[in-house]
This record gives structure tokens, sequence and C-alpha cells, in this order.
């Protein structure tokens, strides 16, 4: 396995990467892995390595680079870092993280170990937003994933369901049936944005699931959920990403 620490070069300034792909002669699709609220850790760090193992190029951005180091202990989480956490995750918007992705792709497409063409993503919680709002501006993006994500459907003009015209790609949505971030109206709005803007889509509702079920380190992880959410992401990316 080939991995490395990395600075993507961004419109704001370097930003900290973890890198990983197969160890053999080639190239691989790119995947970038969003965070989510806390933040870049090993955990993610090892989800990146499983992306790889199955044939890709996986990045993990450490998307508060503009805040300097942040590093979460999530295993002593308490209230007083959940503070922290929320002030880190708010400082974000849909723009920064679409301009940093500019930065990474530059950064994809100057490796060799990079296939040109379409690329993927996968975003959890915070991140799926994000990944929502990418692939409607970034038309390499082919399929992208998002996982018990927020802010998804919201009243704000930057809403991602507001650009589901715009995406070239095909996406996939996985929300948790026990989801406090997630109104009600979420998913209908989705499904009726998508549906009429004749998006390639799935969304699922994983019963009995919570949010925050793929990490392990959390006390909502469902093994189960997380095993299904990794088969539609691998079939997803494999679809849409290799020939």
């Amino acid at each position: 396995m080939y991995e490395k620490d990395v600075q993507v070069i961004t419109k704001y300034g370097l930003q900290h990467a973890f890198v990983a792909c197969p160890d053999e002669a080639g190239s691989y699709p790119a995947v970038i892995l969003y965070m989510d609220a806390p933040g870049y850790r090993e955990e993610l760090c090892n989800m990146a390595r499983r992306i790889a193992k199955a044939g890709y190029y996986c990045m993990l951005p450490d998307l508060y680079y503009r805040l300097g180091k942040l590093r979460f202990d999530v295993a002593r989480r308490d209230p007083a870092m959940s503070v922290v956490i929320r002030g880190a995750m708010t400082s974000l918007t849909n723009t920064m993280v679409a301009e940093d992705t500019r930065g990474m792709i530059a950064f994809l497409d100057a490796q060799s170990q990079v296939k040109a063409g379409p690329l993927g993503c996968v975003g959890h919680c915070m991140s799926g937003s994000f990944v929502a709002t990418i692939a409607a501006q970034f038309p390499r993006m082919k399929a992208a994933a998002s996982l018990y994500g927020i802010d998804i459907v919201t009243e704000k003009d930057d809403s991602p369901h507001l650009l589901a015209d715009k995406v070239e790609g095909e996406l996939y949505f996985a929300f948790a049936e026990v989801d406090p971030a997630v109104p009600a109206n979420v998913v209908p709005d989705l499904h009726a944005a998508l549906g009429k803007a004749g998006t390639k889509y799935k969304i699922e509702t994983y019963e009995g699931s919570h949010h925050g079920f793929c990490f392990a380190a959390r006390p909502d992880y469902d093994p189960i959920a997380s095993e299904r959410a990794w088969t539609a992401l691998f079939d997803l990316w494999d679809r849409n990403l290799k020939p």
C-alpha cells in the first residue's frame, strides 16, 4: 500500500491531506473522502486505506486547515469538546470547500498514480452538503455519496438541493432512521428536487440506524449499516469510475 501525507495548494493556502493507493504499477480512479465534524483523524485514514485497497487513489483532506492543526480525541469527547467541534464545523461553507476542491483536483491530476477522467467522492455528516454541492459544480465528479449528511435541504440560497439540475454524475444518499440533525422534510424534498431535475440518484434510509453509524469509535456505530454503506459506495464507484 502506498500512502503519504501531502500538501495541497488551495486558493487560501496549503492544505494538509492524506493519500493512499495500491502500490502496484498503474493508475487508479481518484476518490475524495471528505471528513465529518470531528475532523481529520486516524479512523478516517483507515477508511482511506480501505478505499485504496479496493483499487482507488483516495485523498483525505483536512478541511479545518484554515484554523490551524485541529485534532480531536473523539473517544474522550465531552460537552466542552463538542462546543469546539461545532465551532470548527460552522466555520466552513459550501463555497469554501468547493474552492478547496479545485486545488484537490489539480493535485490529483498531477499524480502519476491517478487515472485521468471521472472522479468520485464521499462525505459523512457535515460533508453531506459539501459533496452534493461539489457534484453540481464539478462535471468530472461522476459518483458522489452522502452518508447521514446534514444541511442538504435548507432555506439558504446555497442549499445543495437547489443545484440538482447541474449534477451530471450519479448521487447516492444514505440517511439514518434516527437523526435529529435531519428534519422530516429533507428526504421527500430531496426526492422531489432530484426527480424534477432528472438526476441519476438513489436515496435510502437505513432501518434502525442512528446518526454516526459508520464510525466504530462512536456509541451509535452499527456494523450492519456500516457494511451496507461500504457495499453501496463501492458499487457506485465501480460502476461509474472503473472500465
